[in-house]
């Protein structure tokens, strides 16, 4: 049947499929389905009204979004030997690399459908940003119809025109990069900058199907530009046998050119321009290994130290915050810097009073590096506040920073742990407060902010996480400025994560020491809840008693720790502090995990995937290594592969960085095969070719075949 009555209900179906799954979020077909019914009812009736709609648009921020294609951080650097180390070594000396500017302003995805722009979304966290549609549809050059009907992700920035701040927005504030947020992000058009003054500059498109066959992500942006309609960010290539050369030439003529520039922007990005060599590299969990974000130099300038505020955080970690006179580092003016912890305060050896150097290096938050002796009350004249408004300050009396010897919060006594002080009360009210924002935070639950965690706290509708579940509707609607919606909102956020896998439920708690992985490794290890909690009871046993295990080892020497410690010991990254350290914050919490294992389904956690292509292999991590040693570490588990600390005959391979030293003479003289990373690396891409244990070392130089790549065809409506 492929006449009107097939026609008509394919539309019907399309468009009630499309509603339960981007405004429903309660699809009842899989995307293959969907799939199948759209291309019907294109290739029956390609000019069908439904296939132009993209359905009704919710306000911005109302709504989440998946992204399809994740918008990933990318690896920093700042120096030339940065450059250099990212050709020969990050993406072993590709020979066409792509440069464009670091644009500052805000990430923002395009999605078209069938060339209709179906939804535009904020970065978010990378993998979820909000839906903007509506206030990017304001965009003059954002086109609500592509000159192709293709189905596409088109990302890029939106930035503001500096002449466009300056004319309209200098008093508004501080600089360009915050209205672009806003902009996008408002509700009602009561947002400081109007988002018809943005642009936007496309940097990369992803085809969801029937992709072009190029080889190079510059042609890609040859077609953004010249047969899809989207300006993509000016582009440069480097095609020669050495471009580092070539590469840092160009970094010194944009640093000369920045202030000139129309955007504001903050270093340039340097890709490899070859898709199928960047499909080999892949990446990391944060960024993907074929592109570097060189920053600018480091922007300083100098302020006065008016005072030092001592703040508790979730962990009871007690840090000092400084106080300095308004001042503009980097487009970003700064009042407030941290001071990281007592050692750094006694590295600086600073005074109130003084006059001190402030560092902006690229996104980082701006630091004090040095004291730069006493200041004079004319250090203070001609500053301004974020807002314009002018600085009114008196120089304080040139004096020594106190170190408290209380907490801040609860006035308990604090501890001293080498350089960093701690509040040890659980009930302390900061630590309350943060670790209730840590729980919703890493939960990714909306909607829960340091407010209303405040005005929950104030009002004694909670006294800890467990108390959110708890809340009701007519309790959430007698706090101040949340009404029926807003009340709706915190408890739908509360009800989707009341089921979570065990590895979740550990990350949320916020245990000192314990961030994703470790909490993944530890719930793998047990498994379950029960055998959670079972653990905490065994790993809390002394010598004599049951649950100690045995005394001693076969030597006869006696254990320091019981049999449930030393078990967690042997998983990979877990060492006998960190295992005291789990064991410790989760018994003091009992009460509270016994509560929450009442309110939530807290589902097992599954064992590690085995069968990867370095299953069955045991490393030993040793030198300098080109990568963090965590990221090389995770890319082998994830891998299959073990990781272990010391050198025995039992080990695998010996990866061996710079400086290898007494390590690397042992696994020589047991016949330890020993790698360097791009052998690993090599070893991880040959997987399906042959197995790792084979691998020897590729030639990171050898000519890459010339042929084109054919992207993916990923169309989700997801």
């Amino acid at each position: 049947m492929g006449g009107p009555e097939r026609i008509q209900q394919l539309a019907e179906a399309v468009r009630y499929h499309r509603e339960l799954y981007y405004n429903q979020s309660s699809p009842e077909v899989t995307d293959a389905e969907f799939d199948a019914l759209w291309d019907e009812l294109k290739l029956l009736d390609p000019e069908n009204a439904v296939l132009h709609q993209v359905g009704p648009e919710p306000l911005p921020g109302t709504v989440k979004v998946e992204h399809r294609f994740p918008m990933r951080s990318l690896d920093k650097g700042t120096t030339d030997e940065d450059i250099i180390h990212f050709i020969t070594q990050s993406t072993f000396g590709g020979k066409q690399y792509l440069a464009q500017p670091k644009l500052d302003g805000s990430a923002l995805s395009l999605e078209y459908v069938a060339g209709n722009l179906h939804r535009a979304a904020t970065r978010g966290s990378g993998e979820r940003g909000e839906d903007v549609t509506l206030n990017a549809k304001q965009v003059e050059n954002i086109p609500t119809r592509l000159n192709l009907p293709v189905d596409c992700h088109i990302r890029g920035e939106v930035v503001m025109p500096l002449k466009t701040f300056e004319e309209k927005y200098r008093d508004v504030s501080p600089n360009p990069r915050n209205l672009c947020s806003g902009a996008l992000r408002q509700k009602h058009g009561d947002g400081k900058a109007d988002a018809s003054d943005l642009v936007f500059c496309a940097y990369d498109v992803k085809f969801v199907k029937d992709s072009p066959e190029v080889q190079f992500d510059s042609q890609l942006l040859e077609m953004l530009k010249n047969e899809i309609g989207i300006e993509p960010a000016p582009w440069h290539v480097f095609d020669a046998e050495n471009p580092q050369k070539e590469m840092i030439k160009y970094t010194k003529q944009w640093s000369e050119k920045r202030s000139s520039y129309e955007y504001e922007i903050d270093g340039i990005v340097f890709k490899l321009d070859d898709l199928q060599q960047r499909e080999r590299l892949g990446s990391t969990a944060h960024h993907p290994r074929w592109a570097l974000a060189w920053k600018f130099p480091p922007e300083e300038a100098t302020s006065v130290l008016l005072g030092v505020d001592w703040q508790t955080g979730r962990t009871g970690a007690v840090t000092p915050v400084a106080r300095i006179a308004p001042q503009t580092v980097g487009g970003v003016t700064v009042e407030n810097t941290t001071l990281h912890n007592v050692g750094e305060v006694e590295r600086l050896n600073l005074n109130l009073g003084d006059k001190v150097l402030i560092v902006r290096r690229g996104d980082v938050i701006p630091k004090i590096e040095s004291g730069l002796g006493p200041a004079s009350q004319s250090d203070l004249e001609g500053r301004f506040h974020a807002d314009g408004t002018s600085f009114v300050g008196v120089l304080p009396s040139n004096k020594d920073i106190q170190i408290p010897s209380q907490c801040p919060a609860c006035d308990g006594d604090l501890e001293a742990e080498g350089a960093f002080l701690r509040c040890s009360d659980l009930m302390c009210d900061a630590r309350t407060s943060r670790t209730i924002l840590y729980w919703c935070r890493s939960l990714e639950m909306d909607g829960i902010g340091e407010k209303l965690v405040e005005q929950l706290l104030d009002a004694e509708l909670i006294a800890g996480i467990p108390d959110l579940f708890r809340l009701q509707q007519a309790e959430l609607e007698s706090i101040e400025r949340m009404g029926e919606k807003s009340s709706l909102n915190v408890l739908n956020e509360l009800n989707k994560v009341k089921t979570l896998s065990l590895a979740k439920f550990l990350h949320a708690l916020g245990l000192p020491g314990i961030g994703p992985e470790l909490a993944t490794s530890v719930a793998q290890h047990v498994g379950d809840f029960h055998s959670l909690m079972q653990w905490v009871e065994d790993a809390s046993a002394s010598i004599g008693d049951d649950n100690f295990g045995p005394p001693t080892d076969e030597k006869g020497k006696p254990y320091s720790e019981n049999q449930a410690v030393r078990s967690l010991c042997t998983v990979d990254g877990i060492g006998e502090k960190v295992a005291l350290q789990v064991r410790d914050g989760l018994s003091k919490r009992n009460e509270m995990l016994l509560d929450l294992s009442n309110l939530l389904t807290i589902t097992d956690q599954p064992k590690a995937a085995s069968g990867g292509p370095l299953d069955g292999m045991t490393f030993c991590l040793t030198g300098t290594l080109q990568r963090p040693r965590k990221e090389v570490q995770m890319t082998i588990k994830a891998a299959g592969g073990k990781v272990v600390g010391s050198v025995s005959s039992q080990l695998s391979v010996l990866l061996a960085g710079e400086k290898a030293g007494s390590k690397r003479t042992k696994a020589e003289s047991l016949g330890v095969q020993v790698w360097n990373e791009q052998q690993l690396e090599a070893a991880l891409a040959s997987h399906g070719e042959a197995s790792a244990r084979e691998q020897t070392l590729l030639s990171t130089n050898a000519d890459t075949e010339s042929t084109k790549i054919k992207q993916p065809s990923l169309f989700d409506y997801r």
